[in-house]
């Protein structure tokens, strides 16, 4: 791999999704639309959460930084890619790369943390509910979150670290609408076996048995529900499913990209475009048209607009 940082590529060229130009301009309108109901649909529930009483509980103080995380997930690769739909060519330079790599890994190492503490929050919630609000208590949950924004950093900095040991000589074209490991390392000019195994088992490996983790988790949780009580189980497992629903979201298409070797498939594209742009756009959607509780609240901030308070 070379003990040394030889890199001479001053910029990248995103290949992008089309090159007709009527095809990038109707992407650009669909897009820039799914874009826009990300950045609206996730910040109306993190403010929903910051300033509705009602929703100040340990579960949706998770699902507000969900939300937030989502919003900063997808602002990390939308924008450049909305540019490219509009230019001819598409390019960014070396430091933006390892940049965009870094925040990348970085949001998405907090949203794995994040959903594996919203399962504990979940199980505490149905197997000690009387002693919830004591367990889950504010210090708690704050701790969760910078243990899951520490950890992100580890992951994150681990990736770039690698990345930026490689040489880069050329051809500088990335066959993709935003930077990504797997893309990066096949432009190295120098053996990248040793990155490769290291990449999947610290983003593919780890991934999967997380995901793993999560779905055996859920289905103890269900079934102690169906075992349980009528009191409360309609709204136990609704929550849970919406929780398995963006696991799945998530998870799936990122153990596609990070287990398989870094070899192009011809579903690569339409499987970063669900996880980058389309899952962030799911979220809100998944977790508020099924909940009570924030459609109340969504209720109280609807007349509060019509009868403004003098």
């Amino acid at each position: 791999m070379g003990g040394e940082n030889s890199t001479t590529a001053s910029d990248f060229i995103f290949l992008g999704l089309a090159t007709n130009p009527k095809l990038k301009h109707l992407l650009f309108s669909i897009f820039l639309a799914v874009y826009g109901t990300t950045v609206l649909g996730n910040l109306l529930i993190v403010g929903l959460v910051v300033y509705e009483p009602t929703l100040h509980s340990p579960m949706y103080f998770f699902l507000g930084n969900l939300s937030f995380l989502d919003f900063c997930y997808s602002s990390i690769t939308a924008p450049k890619m909305l540019v490219g739909f509009l230019s001819r060519t598409n390019t960014i330079t070396y430091g933006g790369c390892i940049s965009q790599i870094f925040f990348f890994h970085f949001i998405g190492g907090i949203k794995t943390f994040l959903l594996i503490i919203m399962a504990y929050d979940r199980y505490v919630a149905i197997f000690h509910p009387l002693r919830y609000m004591a367990i889950m208590n504010a210090t708690l949950c704050s701790g969760f979150m910078w243990a899951s924004w520490v950890g992100g950093f580890i992951h994150s900095i681990v990736q770039v670290a690698i990345i930026t040991q490689l040489p880069f000589c050329g051809p500088s074209r990335l066959d993709n609408f935003y930077c990504d490991v797997p893309q990066v390392v096949k432009l190295a000019c120098t053996n990248t076996f040793i990155v490769e195994l290291l990449m999947v088992s610290n983003s593919g490996l780890v991934t999967l048995m997380c995901f793993v983790v999560l779905l055996v988790s859920y289905t103890v949780l269900l079934a102690r529900l169906r075992a349980g009580s009528a009191s409360g189980r309609s709204k136990a497992v609704s929550t849970c499913a919406s929780h398995i629903i963006v696991v799945t979201l998530i998870f799936g298409p990122c153990i596609y990209i990070y287990v398989h070797p870094f070899h192009a498939f011809p579903m690569d594209k339409v499987v970063s475009v669900i996880y980058t742009v389309i899952t962030p756009v799911l979220n809100p959607f998944i977790y508020t048209l099924r909940n009570k509780d924030f459609k109340m609240a969504m209720e109280k901030l609807k007349r509060r607009k019509q009868n403004p308070v003098p």
